[in-house]
């Protein structure tokens, strides 16, 4: 469950007190290099919307007049209005012509922490540009490093401020965190961060150089962070431990950190800002791979599906086809074949009847046609349904039946070697095996004007399933370069073979056409035929 970002009042009084007690909070913490405040207004300018600048920046000067009461205003109100007002407006002016070139307050991606980085940077020159100005008019001849100091001294304030800040204010009020998310960054913050600070405490009341090795130690949970929690996760632990440097320094009563001590601050406070967001965006990059894998996973599982669905239809297809030829093989074998014996034995009964009429003539005529006819209806029958593959076995079928005596007829060499027990596979793969041998022969006899055809034929068993392997070819002319119109003979082995799973390739040769067909039984084997 992910919580909400928290929505600020849409009204422009109530932001502008909100506002001025935030102020008045942060003012409380002010030291060198140390200008929360400046973060807040920079923050504030960029998230809420244009029409309640007014209530924001007059709660700030109204919390900054306070202020000078209490401290007893000296210069006047004109020169606390010389002194206040123009830093304001300028970030506001110049907040409001980044978000005209579409600044966002995100530190969604890289990108955008870069962006708003530079925006950062150009808000903070310019505002401190103008301080320059108005020092140099005000300040006195000959104390050109003192205004350098203070300008020096207010950059990294004012960069510091901003990066301690804004991405708190953004994460609070524009990104959505999970419950576990933040269950998680807690539990760190209480074994990183608290042992981290005591540290911190313990080396910082040691004689030097261990207070400044403790001030760089305590960023290694800085960079823990930006790696386990991202932007969010850098941005809290970089404000906790510079907290933590300054609370030290005061309860120890040392003099405030160096410049170089808050340069180092920001310049590692940067780097583990861009770090955790380039963090977050390899981690969202991540899930979303691993999101796609597992659309991709359940499309293979379906695509799978529907291809076992479509090789069952088809094998389903082949097998109804098959049961047709054998019904049709059956029906003319008993019907016509019989019909063909009747007619020539009443040709034979007649046949003296018609040699006393001087009519021997027509009795050879009619048998040497019923001959033709039987022959025919052998030759349909065989195609129908190859009853030499049920009387002999698919080895003996192919070594020496019907396909042997067409090559022979057709003067070919026929040279075969089988391996394997063909009855490790079922009815419907030793029916193809046979078909495809015979389709190709039959187009090698056609087409190929081949002297010679070549059948291998290798049976086994590959992890519990029978495998086949059928390589066939011949040294005839080859394939065209374009395939006829209407050409089934290639294409009808194929889908034959993609039917029942397996695989149908068409090697390159010298000479001739080379066909390796890959078939796998569609059971498992029993366990007495595996180990044979």
């Amino acid at each position: 469950m992910r919580l909400k970002p928290l929505r600020l009042p849409d009204s422009g009084p109530l932001l502008g007190a909100g506002y001025l007690l935030l102020w008045l909070l942060l003012w409380l913490t002010v030291q060198p290099y140390w200008m929360l405040p400046y973060g807040l207004r920079f923050g504030a300018l960029l998230l809420v919307p244009v029409r309640y600048w007014g209530w924001l920046l007059g709660g700030e000067l109204v919390a900054t007049a306070g202020i000078g009461l209490v401290h007893g205003l000296t210069r006047g109100w004109l020169g606390f209005a010389v002194d206040e007002l123009p830093e304001p407006l300028v970030m506001a002016s110049s907040l409001w012509l980044l978000r005209r070139f579409n600044l966002h307050a995100s530190l969604h991606s890289p990108q955008e922490v870069t962006r708003l980085l530079l925006s950062v940077v150009l808000v903070v020159t310019a505002t401190t540009a103008v301080d320059a100005a108005l020092l140099a008019l005000v300040s006195t001849p000959g104390s050109p490093e003192l205004i350098i100091g203070v300008l020096g001294e207010e950059l990294l304030s004012h960069y510091l401020g901003i990066l301690l800040i804004v991405p708190l204010m953004i994460m609070l009020l524009r990104t959505r965190i999970e419950r576990r998310a933040l269950a998680s960054l807690f539990m760190d913050g209480l074994l990183v961060m608290l042992p981290s600070m005591t540290i911190l405490l313990v080396l910082s009341e040691q004689a030097a150089p261990q207070p400044q090795f403790a001030r760089v130690l305590s960023l290694a949970p800085v960079l823990f962070f930006a790696f386990r929690h991202g932007w969010r996760g850098a941005s809290l632990a970089m404000l906790v431990t510079s907290l933590g440097m300054t609370l030290v320094d005061q309860h120890l009563g040392h003099a405030p950190s160096t410049a170089a001590a808050y340069l180092f601050l920001a310049v590692a406070g940067t780097g583990a800002l861009m770090l955790g967001s380039a963090t977050d965006a390899l981690r969202r990059s991540s899930e979303r791979v691993a999101e796609q894998n597992v659309y991709l996973g359940a499309v293979n599982r379906r695509l799978d599906q529907l291809a076992h669905q479509l090789r069952d239809a088809a094998r389903g297809n082949l097998q109804t086809d098959e049961n047709q030829r054998r019904h049709l093989a059956a029906e003319l074998h008993d019907e016509l074949g019989q019909n063909i014996t009747a007619i020539q034995t009443h040709v034979k009964l007649a046949q003296a009847r018609l040699l006393q009429a001087g009519m021997e003539d027509i009795s050879t005529s009619i048998n040497t046609i019923l001959a033709h006819m039987r022959r025919a209806l052998h030759r349909l029958l065989d195609d129908l349904r190859p009853a030499v593959l049920d009387e002999f076995g698919l080895l003996r079928a192919l070594d020496e039946g019907p396909i042997r005596d067409l090559l022979s007829a057709a003067g070919m060499v026929y040279r075969t070697e089988l391996h394997g027990d063909p009855r490790l596979l079922d009815d419907d793969t030793r029916t193809a095996i046979y078909r495809l041998v015979q389709e190709s022969a039959t187009n090698a006899v056609k087409h190929a004007k081949a002297s010679e055809f070549r059948l291998r034929l290798r049976i086994g068993e590959r992890q519990g399933i029978a495998v086949a392997v059928l390589d066939l070819r011949d040294d005839g002319t080859g394939l065209p370069s374009r395939l006829p119109r209407g050409g089934r003979g290639l294409q009808g082995m194929r889908d034959r073979v993609t039917s029942l799973g397996g695989q149908f390739r068409l090697r390159p040769a010298p000479a001739g056409v080379h066909l390796r067909i890959l078939l796998r039984g569609s059971n498992h084997l029993p366990e007495s035929s595996q180990g044979t």
